[in-house]
């Protein structure tokens, strides 16, 4: 049943989203950019931790 759902949310998906959709790309590179910002943020916030094994 799993299964099953599975393949009709990624047909929904793919219908949706074609591979040479403008907004699919779009998106992409939005998310790729928020991640690389919450990375850099998340070390920002470990500058100056002391983050060796002595500290766990």
């Amino acid at each position: 049943m799993r299964a099953l759902v599975a393949a009709v949310i990624a047909n929904a998906l793919m219908r949706a989203f074609p591979v040479s959709s403008l907004r699919a790309e779009l998106l992409k590179q939005t998310a790729l950019l928020c991640g690389a910002i919450l990375f850099v943020w998340l070390l920002s916030l470990t500058s100056g931790l002391d983050l060796s094994a002595g500290f766990f």
